[in-house]
């Protein structure tokens, strides 16, 4: 039936622009006919909703992504849209996958739309539904899969967004890139962290980068400017081993209590701040012990007459861009694990001292300057990225500092400007939770937002006399 209407109004277009030429009262007629092929064009919403299901069914749960078939699939859908593809294994087992739409002028800089094809573990027991069954709930319109939010949504909603730009006719005056990265939840070194270093990515001509954010409870989208790196600390206390019922000075389990209880009350202090609505979360230092090892071991558990000679505790601090590096080593060596109590680690030099960082990444860029992108006039970026928000009719919250860490810190690094974006509004936030879900019209709604940015970057002319903007690019 919407073949037989197509048909019809394209033949009755053509007919009546022939009647119409240079008759000025039927051109209104002539442009109501061609919406009306415009519209009736348009996809139906549920084959684009079934290309978001197959890509969530697709199991990418570290620790053994099924990289091979996501990438199969992304494939797939680029050569549907005539872009250009090619796979790329920094490392054996991982391929990223590098998607490229042509610009018309290609001197220019381009445009990277990142996102990363593996997803968090689930404990399958704890959902409603199989979390990689894409089950798409008839009377909530939610659709339940791992990565839902978290990021196979944004993966999908670039592609689609290109898919309608390109059904209207337009062509980007820049390059767009689409980059397909593994190992985001294990850290990202492995995917963007070494494409972000390599020459494929230096010929790349990158001007500006667009990769993940979070969902938004409310009506605005948010819009992430910077992160908060990983300090990953493991504090080590050491002592004499001996009986159980003895009191003794300076255990190891003792002198390990005494650093946990002053992280705890540095952690509380960060929290209140956030709890009195003093400043966001994204802003404060998060400290989270994550690990605890100690005790001798014995065929029932643990020998419960002995005192250990040794214990650790595992710590993920989160550091924004905007706190006091220095400051807070100082306070680690002073006060989390101080020599005095014989607490030890080993510095990033190799020499015996005040404690281990397992992953220890800076909050400033490869220039020194704090690894934030402005979100202010001086950013043109910016500015067209809330123009493009504007266009789509939608509402964006107060920039923000992203809480945890994406794949944007390794183009930061660079200098680059990142924008964190997941177009998910009335959305509760469950990246990594149980029963994770994006319901399909917010889903729908997000791709229209995309294909304004898109088309707002992607015709960006920049100026001569645009100081500011050349600059930035």
């Amino acid at each position: 039936m919407r073949s037989e209407i197509n048909s019809k109004a394209v033949a009755m277009s053509v007919a009546e622009m022939s009647v119409c030429s240079g008759r000025h009262h039927y051109y209104s007629f002539c442009l109501s006919v061609l919406l009306l092929v415009t519209a009736t064009a348009a996809e139906d919403p549920s084959a684009i909703l079934s290309r978001f299901q197959q890509y969530l069914q697709i199991n990418t749960a570290q620790p053994q992504p099924n990289y091979y078939e996501a990438a199969q699939f992304i494939t797939s859908q680029a050569k549907s849209l005539s872009l250009e593809s090619q796979t790329l294994e920094f490392v054996k087992g991982k391929p990223l996958i590098l998607l490229k739409w042509a610009g018309m002028d290609p001197t220019l800089p381009s445009i990277l739309l990142n996102s990363h094809t593996d997803v968090v573990p689930s404990e399958h027991h704890k959902w409603t539904h199989p979390p990689f069954s894409a089950h798409l709930d008839s009377a909530t319109g939610n659709i339940f899969a791992r990565g839902s939010q978290d990021m196979k949504c944004v993966s999908l909603q670039y592609l689609e967004a290109i898919r309608k730009l390109n059904a209207s006719g337009f062509r980007p005056l820049r390059t767009v890139y689409l980059s397909f990265v593994p190992d985001e939840e294990i850290g990202g070194n492995d995917g963007a962290g070494k494409f972000s270093d390599s020459d494929v990515f230096a010929k790349m001509n990158v001007g500006i980068v667009l990769d993940e954010g979070l969902a938004s409870p409310i009506d605005n989208y948010r819009a992430f400017y910077g992160e908060r790196s990983p300090w990953w600390l493991v504090v080590k206390a050491v002592g004499a081993p001996g009986h159980g019922a003895k009191l003794y000075d300076n255990t190891a389990m003792e002198n390990l209590l005494k650093s946990i209880e002053t992280i705890r009350r540095f952690r509380a202090a960060q929290f209140d701040l956030v709890k009195a609505g003093l400043k966001p979360e994204g802003e404060v230092i998060s400290v989270n012990m994550v690990f605890l090892k100690s005790g001798t071991p014995s065929p029932s558990g643990f020998v419960m007459n002995l005192q250990p000679s040794e214990a650790q505790a595992g710590f993920d601090i989160r550091v924004p861009p905007t706190a006091d590096q220095a400051s807070l080593e100082r306070r680690i060596a002073e006060e989390w694990a101080p020599v005095s109590r014989n607490m030890t680690f080993e510095r990033l030099d190799n020499t015996l001292a005040l404690g281990q960082f397992k992953q220890k990444v800076s909050v400033n860029d490869k220039f020194g300057r704090p690894a934030v992108t402005a979100v202010d006039s001086s950013n043109i970026w910016w500015a067209l990225f809330e123009e493009a928000i504007i266009k789509a009719n939608a509402r964006l919250g107060k920039p923000e500092i992203f809480p945890a860490s994406t794949d944007a810190r390794y183009f930061r690094e660079r200098g680059l400007p990142a924008i964190g974006f997941s177009p998910m509004a009335n959305t509760p936030i469950l990246l990594h939770d149980h029963n994770e879900f994006l319901n399909k019209d917010e889903y729908l709604k997000g791709i229209d937002i995309y294909e304004s940015i898109i088309k707002t970057y992607a015709s960006y002319i920049q100026h001569p006399r645009d100081d500011a903007s050349r600059e930035e690019l």
